[in-house]
């Protein structure tokens, strides 16, 4: 297996009511926080049998989704080789019946990969938070509550993605690998298709445990910037948002809690939508064309965002004012309207 010589930046000695969410944030860098939730009891049981009785003992019921795949596919999950279609099944349970399954396969290397992702913490778990959970003393959680998942599994691997939101990625049994690379390495992480992806962001067609450089070159460019976080039980992980993480669990029973939050209003539009629109209006534009939009976009869009409007009076400025709630719904209304025609 590759790995980066860098290693995420570690802060040892955080109280739980002590995060430093300004200074994580304003950083732009993923930061371990190590042994930050060791004290959760989820952190504290001492085996994987002690786990499931603890999770079950929350669980109402509601089904879960899982993605299982073949035990050659040795955990990741990705694309058929024409990279069409998704190489591993997805299916609708009862976790009870999971749990089961992975504790029947426990230091079993031919396990099939159970993988239940993002299993919504309150929803399917209620009550789990009144002792595990995150500090969140932070104005910015009032203004946007994250969403808090559950990922519980085998030994799997997340192909390397991005988020559109910032993450602290909890680990509460096993231990698991995150490598993490700077939003501008896209290019050379050899992104998939838009459609389909295995949990909804494009993933990477590259092997990163096991590159191919002749296949894809660049990825030695990535490698190089990217950062190591080995975390075991009670680590936490800050990462920001858009930044590509590959996530290994390394046991035969693992679960991890994040918490996902945006800092950006919710009645903006998600960029996702932009780029696709941007596929169908400029990408296929003359070479000259998209030069002279990618100068109409750095003033209009990437500068400072008052920058297009300082000129104009206030009373002109119309759809270059400052956005709000009233704003994004115009605007919305009007795109709706052109893309309609």
């Amino acid at each position: 297996m590759v790995q980066s010589t860098q290693r995420v930046r570690v802060i040892e000695g955080v109280a739980p009511d002590a995060v430093p969410w300004d200074e994580l944030v304003a950083a732009e860098q993923p930061a371990l926080l190590k042994g930050l939730v060791r004290d959760w009891p989820l952190a504290q049981v001492s085996s994987p049998q002690e786990a499931v009785i603890y999770l079950k003992s929350f669980y109402q019921g509601r089904p879960v989704v899982a993605f299982i795949a073949r035990p050659e596919l040795k955990g990741r999950f990705s694309y058929t080789p024409d990279a069409t279609r998704l190489d591993f099944q997805s299916e609708r349970g009862q976790l009870n019946d999971y749990l089961g399954r992975l504790m029947a396969h426990l230091g079993d290397d031919n396990a099939p990969s159970i993988y239940i992702g993002s299993t919504d913490v309150d929803l399917f778990l209620p009550g789990f938070r009144a002792a595990n959970d995150l500090v969140l003393n932070h104005p910015m959680f009032a203004a946007s509550p994250p969403m808090v998942g559950a990922w519980i599994g085998n030994r799997t691997t997340a192909l390397a993605h991005h988020d559109m939101s910032h993450n602290v990625a909890c680990v509460t049994v096993g231990r698991r690998r995150f490598t993490l690379f700077p939003p501008e390495q896209v290019e050379n992480l050899y992104p998939g298709p838009l459609e389909p992806t295995p949990g909804g962001q494009v993933v990477t067609m590259a092997d990163i445990q096991a590159p191919d450089y002749e296949r894809f070159p660049k990825l030695r460019e990535a490698l190089a910037a990217a950062q190591v976080a080995e975390m075991e039980p009670g680590d936490a992980l800050f990462y920001p948002a858009m930044w590509w993480h590959q996530v290994e669990a390394l046991e035969s029973f693992n679960v991890m809690i994040n918490y996902w939050w945006n800092t950006t209003p919710a009645y903006m539009d998600s960029p996702q939508n932009t780029l696709l629109h941007a596929l169908l209006s400029l990408r296929d534009r003359p070479e000259q064309e998209k030069r002279a939009w990618r100068a109409m976009f750095d003033y209009y869009v990437f500068g400072p965002s008052g920058k297009a409007a300082a000129h104009l009076p206030e009373s002109a400025r119309g759809n270059l004012a400052p956005l709000d709630e009233d704003m994004a719904r115009r605007l919305r209304a009007k795109l709706l309207q052109r893309l309609n025609r």
